[in-house]
């Protein structure tokens, strides 16, 4: 029996140096303002609280927004949190193909995250260009981001053979 599991957050480098651009701003009307040394309370207290909204949304951001794949010989199961409050199970009758595949965010979904669009199509990604491109039998797609697309490939066609 071999299983995959996969959490994926949105940790790229980039969310963090817009973090740390952010704070720079936010802090910035007492660092452009220091020559006169007299800050009101309200001053200080609305950077300090700006800063504190900034840090807990990045945060809640980072920790809070995941994507959960499992890979087993049932099906796979999936869940976006916080989208997703209990996983979501595809058994493997109900997938009619699934392969790895490389797609470009921002022009077939509109960019990363839990993706809509007005078709039959969906996509749960957090970073990256790689998926699993589910098809199921009613003609519903779904991809899913995957950072380990070799893994997830050599489970599917282990899989496979066992049909």
């Amino acid at each position: 029996m071999k299983t995959f599991k996969e959490i994926q957050r949105f940790d790229q480098w980039w969310l963090r140096l817009l973090l740390v651009v952010i704070l720079a701003i936010a802090v910035s009307p007492l660092v452009l303002d220091w020559d006169n040394l007299k800050f009101s309370k309200f001053e200080i207290a609305s950077v300090i609280l700006s800063i504190l909204v900034i840090l807990s949304l990045f945060l809640g951001f980072w920790y809070i927004f995941k994507l959960e794949t499992t890979i087993d010989e049932e099906g796979i199961t999936y869940r976006f949190v916080p989208f997703h409050i209990k996983s979501r199970f595809k058994a493997w009758s109900e997938i009619k193909s699934a392969k790895i595949r490389k797609y470009n965010p921002i022009r077939e979904y509109g960019g990363w995250g839990y993706r809509i669009s007005f078709t039959k199509r969906k996509a749960l990604t957090t970073k990256g260009r790689k998926g699993l491109q589910l098809v199921f039998n009613d003609g519903n797609e779904l991809l899913l981001g995957t950072q380990y697309p070799e893994k997830i490939d050599a489970l599917l066609t282990h899989y496979s053979k066992l049909k």
